[in-house]
């Protein structure tokens, strides 16, 4: 991949006649992996090998691949080399006793497996440089695109297919058997039941209005066919009035604002259980009182060819067995009641209308069939009475079908709800997991836009911006791979509850505008004025324009304090070097696999020098930062020329406070101790992070002897230098500080 990498640069140089190059180091060794922080989250590696391989980049050249001795050893001769010798350009690479080797050239081609088993032996990767790379890449990624839109509709309408069969091949009655009792049909799980009757409240009021209806249907076809001095008794009206008045009782909670008090009744399934039962027991009883009442017997006697004649009040007696059937069809019908329990009352009422068609209606029913039909094999009594229990068994059935069909759709409906639950909750964790990796706006913009290509890029321009870095130059000589830190695992956690508490700060109301970049080991990036949705114009005073860098000082100044609570609960020292500075920047994501982030531009790699050429406990700015910084109240310090890479010597300044709130520094700035540094990185570095490129700083300190001055470039060789000139530092946790960061 190395090797594919530089020769993927090569081609970017003669395309764009850009002088852009390539470094690749590569090292092997344990590492741990994790990710730190709450926020802006990114996978990252930690450990001792992977500073060296940071170290094998470094000192390595351009357009070559920088292996160490190490991985040599695992190559088993694929590859040949040749000494590198970036032991003697690298310091960290000498004290780790490490050879380095260039790869010269392959010996033993790479073959993938998944090109030997496709068989895709026809795409071969030129060795030269030309646009043959480009035009193979172009055809590679439309064929690529091709079948992954042409495999994407084919999964798709797979799906959908397989997904119909299933459904239409599911038999819920089996998901009913393993969820439910056999006889009762009620749910195994209580509470599955519980919100099984819950749910079928919602629609039971409904089913209830029809009892209206049907006694509305029987109350026409008694005035339409039966005596008039029937239905204008007074008995009949009195029964009639009280029916409808329990229904409208039961339907009630359907017109809202009538009843203000019912939400009991609402909240109820046995009141409504009690209503249903009585509006069914009562509309059979007035059946069969009207049954009941309207014969009028004055002759017992079985023979119709008598004088006595069929009494005229009760001309039609088969009626009212008819109206017993559609009383047992309302009474199959609410869902509120179980099917058992509908079963009861419709035994009940068929039970109560036989015992009336034979004892009461019994003469009645055989003349009427008698004067109709003369050869009938059976007497009218017992006939209405068979068809009655007939109806009655059908419906049991219908009842107990209906019951398991409620309950079935109800199963399902519940899995919806489950599944559609399930990918809500996960859609809501992958847009918090996007919003955590990516700043607010740029996460919006991602999952907003669902007619975005895949490799399309987000970048955007600003040009009044704030960054800042913050970095703990002591942690290093904190971190140590010992097994009494769990090889270094505590250390980690240790960092992670650093950057977590720095994190928790951008959840306060005022640091809304101030975005976290990133992080680089225990070095904390962080910028404002990256919101586009403020509206800055050029003529607004600067208290407007830059309001956001002073939240960021704030922001500065509160991540001071912060690690200064935690080293008060840790017992530790560690101490925050900080670099702010201002200006346009460009903003992007960059990625197919793994978005990430990130600011480039000058402003950015100043901002870095202000860190790393800094001091301990302090923030350092630039002289165009600082006048702005001025009109906000903040008072500085001149630190200085600093020498910075490709600007030359910087007029530094540190930030010292507001005004009338002015705390010290972590460490005392001491004008015994000044720091600056000389940098021996090479032009080419010039657009690289300086995060990366620390170890080729050589750090300047002026100490003061009690006879003269005199200036010494320290060295990890030259730790004892000091003790042969007998120099006389103040004993300041800043001299302190610097010795130990120079230690090997």
């Amino acid at each position: 991949m190395g090797l594919s990498m530089v020769k993927a640069i090569k081609y970017v140089q003669q395309t764009a006649n850009s002088p852009v190059d390539m470094r690749v180091g590569i090292h092997t060794g344990a590492v741990l992996a994790g990710v730190l922080g709450q926020r802006q989250w990114q996978f990252d590696v930690y450990s001792k090998d992977v500073e060296l391989a940071n170290k094998m980049e470094s000192s390595g050249k351009a357009g070559r691949v920088h292996i160490s001795a190490t991985t040599l050893s695992f190559l088993s001769g694929e590859f040949e080399v040749e000494p590198a010798y970036g032991e003697k350009r690298d310091e960290a690479l000498r004290i780790a006793g490490l050879k380095t080797y260039f790869i010269v050239k392959v010996l033993k081609p790479f073959e993938s497996q998944n090109d030997i088993q496709n068989g895709d032996t026809n795409i071969v990767v030129p060795d030269g440089d030309s646009c043959v790379i480009s035009e193979m890449k172009t055809i590679i990624d439309e064929k690529n695109n091709t079948e992954q839109v042409s495999r994407t509709r084919e999964d798709s309408a797979e799906f959908k297919s397989r997904l119909r069969k299933e459904l239409v091949s599911r038999d819920g009655h089996k998901e009913l058997t393993k969820n439910a009792k056999y006889v009762t049909l009620s749910f195994v799980d209580p509470q599955k039941e519980k919100f099984y009757l819950h749910h079928i409240e919602n629609s039971s009021s409904y089913i209830l209005m029809m009892f209206i209806i049907i006694r509305i249907a029987l109350a026409g076809c008694i005035f339409l066919t039966l005596p008039s001095d029937l239905t204008l008794d007074a008995k009949y009206l009195i029964e009639n009035g009280l029916y409808l008045t329990l229904v409208v009782i039961a339907i009630i909670e359907e017109f809202p604002g009538v009843c203000n008090c019912c939400k009991a009744y609402k909240e109820s399934m046995i009141v409504r259980m009690i209503l249903a039962t009585l509006c069914i027991l009562i509309l059979g009883t007035i059946n069969n009182l009207d049954a009941i009442s309207c014969l009028n017997i004055q002759d017992s006697r079985n023979n119709c060819t008598t004088t006595t004649v069929i009494n005229e009040a009760c001309l039609y007696p088969s009626y009212f067995s008819s109206f017993g059937v559609l009383i047992l069809i309302a009474t199959a019908l609410p869902a509120c009641l179980p099917y058992l329990w509908k079963m009861f009352l419709m035994t009940v009422i068929t039970a109560a209308q036989c015992c009336i068609n034979i004892f009461i209606l019994g003469n009645s029913l055989d003349c009427v069939e008698f004067g109709n039909y003369e050869s009938s094999l059976a007497r009218g009594k017992y006939t209405l009475s068979g068809l009655l229990i007939t109806g009655m068994l059908a419906l049991f059935f219908l009842t107990r079908h209906m019951e398991q069909v409620l309950r079935v759709l109800f199963l399902w409906r519940c899995e919806v709800e489950e599944q559609r639950d399930c990918a809500k909750d996960l859609k809501r964790r992958n847009e918090a997991l996007v919003y955590n990796i990516l700043p607010p706006h740029v996460a919006a913009h991602f999952m907003g836009n669902r007619n975005r290509n895949h490799d399309e890029l987000y970048s955007q321009s600003y040009e009044e911006v704030g960054v800042l870095f913050a970095s703990m130059p002591n942690f290093s000589d904190f971190y140590s791979e010992e097994t009494v830190n769990n090889q270094g695992l505590e250390c980690l956690r240790f960092l992670n509850e650093v950057i977590s508490d720095f994190d928790a700060l951008l959840e306060l109301p005022q640091y809304q505008d101030v975005i976290k970049i990133k992080t680089i080991g225990s070095t904390y990036m962080a910028a404002s004025g990256l919101n586009p949705s403020r509206q800055i114009k050029p003529e607004d005073p600067i208290q407007v324009r830059w309001a956001h860098l002073s939240l960021l000082v704030e922001f500065a100044l509160d991540l001071k304090k912060a690690l200064q609570s935690i080293n008060e609960q840790s017992f530790n020292h560690f101490v925050l070097k900080l670099g702010i500075n201002h200006g346009p920047i460009t903003a992007g994501v960059i990625g197919a696999r793994k978005p990430h982030y990130d600011i480039w531009g000058n402003t950015v790699n100043v901002a870095s020098r202000m860190e790393s050429t800094g001091k301990a406990g302090c923030i350092q700015v630039t002289e165009e930062t600082c006048e702005i910084l001025q009109a906000f109240g903040y008072q500085f310090e001149q630190r200085g020329l600093v020498a910075v890479k490709g600007k030359g010597q910087l007029m530094t300044y540190y930030l010292l406070g507001r005004a009338g709130k002015i705390t010290p520094p972590t460490v005392p700035v001491s004008p015994i101790i000044g720091v600056s540094t000389m940098e021996t990185v090479n032009e080419e570095d010039e657009s690289r992070d300086s995060l990366t490129s620390k170890s080729d700083e050589k750090t300047v300190i002026e100490c003061s002897e009690k006879a003269d001055d005199e200036v010494f470039i320290l060295e990890t060789e030259s730790i004892d230098l000091l003790e042969k000139k007998d120099v006389a530092l103040k004993d300041s946790n800043e001299a302190t500080l610097l010795l130990s960061s120079c230690d090997g």
